[in-house]
């Protein structure tokens, strides 16, 4: 079992987080003034599903573009081996409809199978904040025994998104990568309109530490579970936070998904084509979050990664 624990302490720093800093030897920046920022980005195929047929990408396959300009990467490693070690936090909203449970099964076999470099913990998101069951360990077995039935709708009244800023503030600080799974309808009864400051808060929040967060659609209890443009407003937001953090949101229609495996298999191969890109981009006066954009022309191939960037401030 391993030793990292959600507390109640701000995040020190991470491998995935905002890494850019000066060069160190002599305090130096390098010659073009740029600071080195990494990120967690994703392999894909863009036809077919035969993972034998994977393309490979290399560091100067990888394009990162800010505009029109092209930035120098300078480090692109495969998290595997020595560097596969992850941190999964499964998150259940307690809003969810208790008959989300029947695909517990699912899930519990998906963690199961992980790698022993997986720790994976597991939280119940309710008043803005996590009630964790299981905290991180590499007993997959005892992870999945944690799982238990959402309370339903009588924790209906808060924003899961005030739940995820939380408790990527409190993750312990690890060389892993951090990964979010979170079982919501995504519906925010605080902020229920086009704009919601607490998903962007969430948003910042995990593209300032390198978080992705990956969610899957699940029905909640009550009113709000069958109105329509709630549950499409709710899967909008779960598509935005998934989309900028570098994830991925699973749906089926407009209902609970009949079995989680389908769309868990699909994740899994997400993290089994994992790198950590590295490159250099001119800081702003004040640490910034700045847009740029992943390419690549190996064939059939696309970089999946966040939407912005932190960059710390100039010196």
């Amino acid at each position: 079992m391993t030793g990292r624990y959600l507390i109640w302490l701000p995040v020190l720093g991470m491998l995935l987080g905002t890494s850019g800093a000066t060069n160190s030897r002599s305090g130096e920046q390098t010659p073009t003034e740029t600071v080195p920022v990494s990120m967690l980005v994703s392999v894909e195929m863009k036809h077919g599903k035969d993972m034998k047929e994977m393309p490979v990408i290399n560091k100067e396959d990888v394009r990162v573009l800010q505009g029109h300009e092209r930035l120098r990467v300078t480090d692109w490693i495969p998290l595997r081996g020595e560097h596969a070690g992850l941190d999964l936090l499964i998150l259940i909203d307690e809003a969810t409809d208790q008959t989300v449970a029947n695909q517990f099964d699912d899930l519990r076999r998906f963690m199961s199978a992980q790698p022993p470099t997986t720790a994976i913990a597991v939280g119940y998101m309710e008043d803005g904040t996590v009630r964790l069951t299981q905290n991180f360990t590499t007993d997959h077995e005892a992870a999945g025994k944690a799982l238990r039935i959402p309370l339903g709708g009588f924790f209906g009244g808060n924003s899961p998104y005030l739940s995820v800023t939380d408790v990527i503030k409190r993750w312990p600080e690890s060389n892993a990568r951090h990964v979010i799974f979170m079982v919501s309808d995504g519906i925010d009864p605080l902020q229920p309109g086009i704009t919601d400051t607490y998903l962007d808060d969430a948003i910042e929040t995990a593209q300032r530490t390198g978080t992705q967060i990956y969610a899957i659609f699940a029905a909640r209890a009550g009113h709000f579970g069958h109105t329509f443009w709630r549950i499409s407003q709710g899967q909008d937001n779960l598509s935005k936070l998934a989309d900028q953090t570098g994830g991925e949101a699973y749906f089926q229609g407009f209902s609970t998904p009949i079995a989680f495996a389908p769309f868990l298999d699909e994740f899994a191969e997400r993290l089994n084509h994992q790198f950590l890109l590295t490159f250099l981009i001119k800081p702003e006066k004040k640490p910034s979050y700045q847009h740029v954009m992943l390419q690549t022309e190996v064939p059939n191939a696309e970089l999946v990664g966040p939407d912005k960037v932190g960059v710390p401030g100039s010196k």
